[in-house]
């Protein structure tokens, strides 16, 4: 089982230049443990992808459609107090903005606060170097990251 960051779950429903690392991931794992608000994020990005012209409103209600087969089968970590005062400790150690410490926050948490070992699935830098810094082994790996970013 890996946490799944929300930019992670993003290319399982649009191609992307992650698309196929990702399903491949995700088709060797034995469930995704996310956060609360991954869903919220995942919708927030299809509508920008809409607003900007990238796929149209049908496609958007496909998209959160697809979505809500996947969250049926994932782990949600729920939001609460130790999530919420991990989430603000982070942000006094790393560059994160506030979603990003509550993911990080809850699959700390997930991890029952001994992150060596567990995997985190993520796709943003700063989430990425927090996430190793706090012992997570991070995929797709550096090397692989670097390559479908440039």
């Amino acid at each position: 089982m890996k946490f799944w960051d929300s930019c992670a779950i993003i290319p399982l429903c649009i191609e992307e230049p992650f698309s196929e690392f990702l399903r491949t991931t995700a088709e060797k794992d034995d469930g995704f443990v996310v956060w609360w608000g991954t869903s919220v994020e995942c919708c927030s990005a299809f509508a920008r992808y809409r607003r900007a012209g990238k796929i149209s409103m049908e496609e958007e209600r496909s998209l959160r459609e697809l979505l809500g087969m996947l969250a049926d089968s994932w782990n949600e970590i729920s939001a609460s107090e130790g999530v919420r005062t991990l989430a603000s400790r982070l942000l006094l150690r790393y560059p994160l903005r506030a979603a990003d410490s509550l993911q990080l926050a809850a699959a700390v948490i997930w991890s029952g606060n001994n992150p060596d070992g567990f995997e985190f699935v993520c796709l943003d830098k700063r989430l990425r170097d927090a996430a190793h810094a706090e012992g997570f082994n991070v995929l797709p790996p550096q090397k692989i990251f670097e390559a479908l970013i440039s």
